[in-house]
């Protein structure tokens, strides 16, 4: 079962996988944007007609970013999965990527719809627009430290028994997750497609992502209870917790709005920070 369970992992998450998948996600990337350029053009010139919330899509060309950044945003949540039974920082360096990538996607999307503004005065547009670009910039620093930590640890090649069997439980969680992952992904465009049809079609970072991260909260506290099996340390334990907490709140930006999902989103980076500093070797730097 252990040999079937990494043979599946090697084949769907290796390294041979992983760089097909990237090439492929890169070349869907281009052809999106070029694709929805075209879309855009016609509309503007009025050779198609996009009607409904749909329309939201092509009334700037700052709106045709949305489609690579969407890609993009799919190919970080296969690397996430992929990050899975290398230890809970990488998983959770991955999952402020995502955090930092949707938000950047927000501010894309919000700069289409900025309005000028006269004088001194602020618009509401703006003032948000300033408190995401502050989001961006806490989320934004919290990857890079977490990939600077994990680039400069170094892995042992050989594990004891016990590690060696909980990489291989948290390898089953990850095929799982990709499963879970393909269907959802599945699902929510097929779900998008037939609202736009309906006269709906609202893009949001709720659509995917939100019942996602609720799998991989579930998925994270059923690795915190498997690593306490072998870990059996209150540090290592509060550690993992609080990653699983940080997880939770980023789970709780993603469907809130305005203001509130910012500094839920701040909030999490801070708490990532915070927890890598605490539980950092003093030799190390971050």
């Amino acid at each position: 079962m252990l040999e079937w369970n990494k043979k599946t992992f090697q084949l769907s998450m290796g390294d041979f996988s992983e760089e097909y998948i990237r090439k492929v996600a890169m070349v869907f990337a281009v052809v999106g944007f070029f694709v929805h350029i075209v879309m855009w053009a016609l509309f503007e010139t009025g050779n198609i007609t996009i009607t409904g919330e749909a329309s939201e899509l092509v009334k700037s060309p700052l709106s045709t970013l949305y489609t690579p950044f969407s890609i993009l945003l799919v190919y970080e949540v296969y690397q996430l999965i992929r990050t899975i039974p290398d230890s809970f920082s990488s998983s959770v360096g991955k999952q402020y990527e995502i955090a930092t990538l949707l938000v950047v996607r927000d501010i894309l999307k919000r700069l289409s719809e900025v309005e000028n503004s006269e004088g001194w005065k602020i618009s509401s547009d703006l003032g948000f627009l300033l408190v995401e670009c502050a989001a961006f910039l806490v989320l934004l620093y919290t990857s890079l430290t977490y990939f600077r930590i994990s680039s400069s640890s170094e892995k042992s090649e050989q594990m004891a028994d016990n590690v060696a069997i909980f990489v291989e439980a948290k390898r089953g969680i990850a095929n799982a997750m990709l499963l879970i992952f393909l269907a959802m992904a599945a699902y929510s465009f097929y779900t998008w497609v037939d609202s736009v049809q309906d006269g709906g079609g609202s893009v949001s970072r709720v659509i995917f992502f939100l019942d996602f991260f609720t799998f991989l909260i579930l998925a994270d506290i059923l690795i915190l209870l498997i690593s306490y099996w072998f870990y059996t340390d209150f540090g290592n334990l509060a550690r993992n917790t609080g990653f699983v907490l940080s997880t939770v709140i980023i789970r709780v930006a993603i469907s809130s709005e305005g203001i509130s999902s910012m500094i839920l989103f701040t909030l999490s980076g801070i708490l990532g920070i915070a927890i890598l500093r605490m539980f950092t070797p003093n030799n190390s730097k971050p």
